[in-house]
């Protein structure tokens, strides 16, 4: 994720948001598509989180990591708590993220960040499926009255 990419936000440091929405519409396509945004992150360099709201949800992003690319691994860990401090350079949260430790947020939570337009770079992820969709509708609604217009990917178009 090139910080030169996506609309940037006003800030401090170059920010950029993205709303990808996914033609299929099963939380394991969902996940997928998470994984390739978190690999392509940190083959970038970055502290790269994946928010999320269950511990299942948690442990198949956490299955697919390991399995994702059979040539390299992608260090990572679950942080249970916002007490448990994350040293891998992945991180699969189920916890809100502190925009000072990571790069770039994954989001896949009901809850979008409080901050959400501290972060440097901020992927919403939904797949086609009406309550999901319903729920990314809402967090795009949320950073559009922070001042931030995400910019969208919507892969049903293909």
């Amino acid at each position: 994720m090139p910080a030169d990419s996506g609309n940037q936000h006003q800030g401090e440091r170059n920010q950029a948001y993205w709303f990808h929405i996914l033609a299929k519409n099963t939380p394991a396509a969902r996940n997928l598509h998470a994984v390739r945004l978190v690999d392509k992150a940190w083959q970038q360099g970055d502290r790269v989180c994946i928010v999320c709201d269950s511990s299942q949800q948690a442990q198949d992003l956490d299955d697919l990591l390991w399995q994702f690319n059979p040539d390299a691994f992608i260090p990572h860990s679950i942080v249970p708590d916002t007490a448990t401090t994350c040293t891998d350079p992945v991180g699969i949260l189920l916890c809100p993220p502190v925009a000072e430790d990571w790069d770039t947020v994954v989001v896949l939570s009901a809850t979008l960040p409080a901050d959400a337009d501290r972060f440097k770079r901020l992927a919403l992820v939904a797949h086609n499926d009406p309550a999901v969709l319903n729920q990314a509708r809402s967090h795009f609604k949320q950073l559009r009255a922070l001042g931030i217009e995400p910019q969208v990917h919507d892969f049903r178009k293909r």
